[in-house]
């Protein structure tokens, strides 16, 4: 079976380049795709909860899994490294196309795999380093960081219902029957309450 994976982070981005991409792949490759696999999750999410980590379960030998880069994957090197090493043991053909990765099971495959599942790790660490940076400089410069002072308070999802909470909570009501009934997390009636009661 040949398989093709896509991944996007959020609804705000598109699969459609991933997709061009791989049809593009595989019709030079003249090889037809089986099934697709098409999701919107974060890699931080677990494999197990993961489409993907269905695929990877089902895998067998001779078996053909596309991407378009490797980074759609996994979250980090060592989860990177897992799924490649797993797809090894069970000879599956990994192609990842803007790298020009065949990885299949052999020595070159995973020298490859250690290789740029290192550098994707390296390139998150500086994005997380970069942002970092950016946000203590600004703070440094007086600037404000997070949600507006005061917002807390405000608390516009219940300031509407603010008589009904504190005649419920006057009468002995539990803070959990007031949320089920607001339809909000009881953390929020519990933050209200303590706010204004």
């Amino acid at each position: 079976m040949v398989y093709a994976y896509i991944r996007v982070s959020t609804d705000k981005q598109t699969t459609e380049n991933q997709r061009y991409e791989i049809k593009q792949f595989v019709k030079r490759k003249q090889v037809k795709i089986d099934k697709w696999i098409d999701e919107t999750v974060s890699s931080r999410k677990e494999l197990q909860q993961r489409q993907f980590g269905t695929l990877l379960n089902k895998l067998k030998a001779d078996d053909i899994l596309i991407v378009s880069e490797i980074s759609r994957m996994g979250r980090n090197m060592l989860q990177i490294m897992g799924i490649l090493n797993l797809c090894m043991e069970k000879q599956v053909t990994v192609y990842s196309i803007k790298e020009g990765y065949e990885l299949g099971d052999n020595i070159n495959s995973k020298v490859l795999a250690f290789a740029f599942g290192l550098s994707a790790e390296i390139e998150r660490t500086l994005i997380s380093q970069r942002i970092k940076e950016a946000l203590a400089r600004k703070r440094s410069e007086g600037v404000k960081l997070g949600r507006p002072t005061g917002s807390k308070k405000k608390n516009p999802i219940l300031a509407e219902h603010a008589e009904y909470i504190r005649i419920q909570y006057q009468s002995g009501a539990k803070q959990i029957d007031i949320a089920r009934q607001l339809n909000v997390h009881r953390h929020t009636v519990k933050t209200w309450v303590e706010t204004f009661l």
